[in-house]
């Protein structure tokens, strides 16, 4: 399913407690009492007491309004500057799908979905500041307690697909690995990896691009049927007593080869001796395999990639020091030159036959940088205006953070006898969205 093709995902892909939710399990209190309140003056077929100055200049007889069953227009925006990814749209109208309604007097939930009158935009529209992205028309005390899960959908799944696409522009459309898995509780996996798809299929559709998608885990792809992906931790190296290069070797033995092979360089703090020994040893089982005659076997030893992950705080041995911490530590632009450079020279440093110096030469300069460690769209954009010949970026705790994306829910006009009044917290009026679209599941 595509942002493309306009189809909404289904409410059973986010798997709801729907039943502690429609009462309002998820919600900020506030909401249950206006629930409770509503209800309970419907039940006593209260007409408002109060005084309406704005609507009695307009004619309108406000000592017959049923309060209770009042029916009033919502729109939901966010504000995030210069324009925001949305994603969540489709998980918000899965919760007023499937709660929407009422506890009758036999406490049996009563589902009044289908009164609602919604228009929405796409996961993955832009958005300006202020601009509405779901609208919601129908009785008040149906839905009030949905307004806490809804926005948190909205916010957090707009917030890292705004993210991930600032970050794809910082990168100038290079690959970006969804890395931040365990930055938060692995709930909400399902949904951030979702936000990342939809960030990447909005670059693809601009850009004419078609840019691959890279997640860490399983239940990052759950609601678009992607599988995880990676190759080894730190941890790994660390049973190998440190030798990246044997670790490697292994690793290539056992895991099928349409894994690509990125191996971590950094563990002993030597970025380019540990490349070249675990490019030199691939290389070596590679050719070993290919003058066998087993092609097949030999492409478990093709190394798509090193990935240098230094620590902030240290620098690697390739690196002369010059006093400054910003320039010698972590991955920095002169550790990735001497990874390349290293590279792309060392066919010539092997004694090869001459049939193979040209496939050596290849195989090496064919080894992808994925830089990982701290990064995010400032420091990307810093690597590309520098011409740093990274491939590839793995971003992790920036796609949780980076700019505000809370979203707010204002109701804008109330209904009397059947006509729409204007009805907003002063300062806030109802806008328009020409991309918001009437939803019929």
């Amino acid at each position: 399913m595509s942002i493309i093709d306009q189809k909404r995902l289904p409410p059973e892909v986010f798997k709801l407690d729907a039943e502690r939710m429609r009462r309002g399990w998820y919600s900020d209190h506030y909401f249950n009492n206006t629930t409770l309140i509503l209800s309970t003056l419907a039940a006593q077929d209260y007409r408002f007491e109060g005084q309406c100055p704005d609507l009695s200049a307009q004619g309108v007889e406000v000592a017959n309004i049923d309060v209770g069953n009042i029916e009033v227009d919502m729109q939901y925006f966010t504000r995030r500057e210069p324009f925001s990814i949305v994603a969540g749209v489709d998980h918000a109208l899965a919760i007023l799908k499937l709660g929407t309604g009422y506890v009758d007097d036999r406490g049996e939930f009563i589902n009044t979905y289908d009164q609602l009158e919604i228009d929405a935009v796409h996961d993955g529209d832009k958005v300006m500041p202020w601009e509405p992205v779901l609208r919601v028309r129908g009785r008040y005390r149906d839905f009030a307690v949905l307004e806490t899960p809804t926005l948190g959908a909205l916010a957090r799944r707009t917030r890292i697909a705004t993210n991930v696409y600032q970050t794809l522009r910082a990168a100038n459309g290079k690959p970006i690995l969804f890395f931040p898995a365990r930055f938060d509780i692995h709930e909400a996996q399902p949904g951030d990896g979702y936000a990342y798809r939809i960030a990447v299929e909005v670059w693809n559709r601009e850009q004419h691009d078609n840019l691959g998608m890279f997640i860490s885990t399983e239940a990052q792809g759950d609601w678009w049927g992607e599988k995880g992906g990676g190759t080894v931790a730190h941890a790994y190296l660390l049973c190998f007593l440190r030798d990246t290069a044997e670790a490697m070797l292994q690793f290539a033995k056992v895991i099928p080869a349409d894994v690509n092979r990125v191996v971590l360089v950094d563990v002993n703090n030597d970025c380019v001796d540990d490349s070249v020994k675990t490019a030199t040893a691939m290389f070596q089982r590679y050719r070993e395999l290919i003058d066998a005659g087993q092609p097949d076997e030999a492409s478990r030893y093709v190394l798509f990639g090193v990935r240098p992950d230094t620590s902030g705080n240290m620098i690697d041995q390739s690196v002369v020091p010059l006093g400054d911490a910003k320039l010698d530590c972590g991955v920095n632009p002169r550790l990735v030159y001497n990874l390349r450079q290293a590279l792309d020279g060392l066919a010539d440093r092997l004694e090869l036959p001459s049939d193979w110096q040209d496939r050596a030469r290849q195989y090496f300069r064919q080894i992808q940088i994925v830089a990982t460690g701290g990064f995010n769209p400032q420091r990307i954009a810093q690597f590309e205006a520098m011409g740093v010949p990274v491939n590839i970026y793995g971003v992790g705790s920036y796609l949780f953070e980076g700019e505000n994306n809370d979203f707010t829910a204002d109701v804008v006009r109330v209904k009397i006898e059947g006509q729409w009044y204007d009805m907003a917290k002063v300062g806030r009026q109802a806008r328009h969205n020409p991309h918001m679209q009437r939803v019929v599941y």
